[in-house]
C-alpha cells in the first residue's frame, strides 16, 4: 500500500527556477535533516515523504532506518518503533504505520539514502519533472547497502517540540506595506487556520484578509512567499510551488516557520508573528 501521498525527496532541486522547475525538496527540512543526521548520511541524501496515512514498505535487503517527524505510530513486524531512533531492518520484515499522534508529514530515512533517479541534479519527485511524483502500489525505490551499525543511535534533546507550536515566524513581503493598517494588525494579532485545498504546491489559510490591492506585475517567488489573491485569501507557496506569480506578496514565512506549518493538519490553528529583517 503506497499510504495518502508518499514521495521521494532530498534538500531540492537548485539552480533551474530561472526554467519554472519548482524547487521541490522535503516539505520539513528539519524532520529530513534529523533523519540524515542519525543515520550519519550526507544532508542531501534522500528521505521517503510520508503524508498522514503511511504506506506499507517490506525490505527486500537489510538496511538501517530512521523515522523522525510526524509520529505516525511506526512498527517493524508488529513492534513499535520511536521516532528519532535508528533501527537495523531485516531482509523482508515489514514497515507499517498507524494512528496518528502528531505532526502531518513523517520521514522515513535510509542508511546511504534513497536512489531515485537524479533528474535535473537532485532526487526529488515532482509532477511535470520526474517521471513519478506519488508513490504507487507495487513500485520498488533501490537504495545502497551500507555498513549496518550494531549500536542504535537516537536524539538526545527534544527534536520534535516544534510539531505542536502554533507560531508560525514571518518577515513583511514586498508588499505588506500596501495593506490597510487594519488589515496589518490582523496579521499581528489574529489566528488562522490552514484549509483544506492544501498540498506541496501551497497551503491556503480558512480565513481571509479585505483586499483592495491591485494585482502585482509578474514577479518572483519562493517557498514560504504568502500571496493575497483577489478574494482575499492568503496562500503560502511550498516546496513544490510556482516560480513567478502576479498576487501580492503580503508574507514571507522563515524556513523554521515552513517545517511548522507543514506538520499542520487541515483546520489546525497558527498565529503569524512578524519579525525584522534585521
Amino acid at each position: 500500500m503506497p499510504g495518502l501521498y508518499s514521495s521521494i525527496q532530498d534538500l531540492g532541486r537548485f539552480g533551474f527556477r530561472k526554467y519554472g522547475v519548482p524547487l521541490s525538496g522535503a516539505m520539513d527540512q528539519r524532520a529530513a535533516g534529523m533523519a540524515n543526521l542519525l543515520l550519519q548520511n550526507e544532508p542531501n541524501a534522500a528521505v521517503l515523504e510520508i503524508t498522514l496515512q503511511g504506506p506499507v514498505l517490506m525490505f527486500q535487503e537489510a538496511a538501517e532506518i530512521v523515522v523522525t517527524g510526524a509520529d505516525l505510530s511506526p512498527v517493524l513486524d508488529g513492534e513499535k518503533l520511536f521516532n528519532n531512533h535508528t533501527v537495523p531492518v531485516k531482509e523482508g520484515q515489514v514497515l507499517k504505520f498507524g494512528g496518528r499522534i502528531s505532526g502531518f508529514r513523517a520521514y522515513v530515512g535510509i542508511k546511504n539514502g534513497f536512489q531515485s533517479p537524479k533528474i535535473l541534479k537532485s532526487r526529488s519527485w515532482c509532477k511535470g519533472v520526474t517521471p513519478h511524483h506519488r508513490m504507487e502500489k507495487g513500485m520498488e525505490i533501490p537504495f545502497l547497502k551500507g555498513d549496518i551499525s550494531a549500536s542504535e543511535k537516537f536524539s538526545t534533546v527534544r527534536s520534535d517540540a516544534y510539531l505542536t507550536s502554533e507560531v508560525i515566524e514571518a518577515f513583511p513581503g514586498p508588499e505588506f506595506e500596501l495593506l490597510s493598517a487594519s488589515e496589518k494588525e490582523r496579521l499581528r494579532k489574529g489566528h488562522f487556520s490552514v484549509g483544506k485545498d492544501s498540498d506541496r504546491m501551497g497551503i491556503r489559510f480558512q480565513e481571509k484578509l479585505q483586499n483592495s490591492l491591485a494585482p502585482i506585475i509578474t514577479g518572483p517567488v519562493l517557498p514560504g512567499t504568502v500571496q493575497l489573491t483577489p478574494s482575499g485569501v492568503m496562500i503560502s507557496l511550498m516546496r513544490d510551488g510556482q516560480t513567478t506569480g502576479g498576487y501580492p506578496r503580503i508574507l514571507q514565512i522563515t524556513e523554521e516557520g515552513m517545517d511548522i506549518l507543514a506538520q499542520k493538519l487541515p483546520g489546525e490553528e497558527l498565529y503569524i508573528k512578524l519579525v525584522n529583517y534585521l
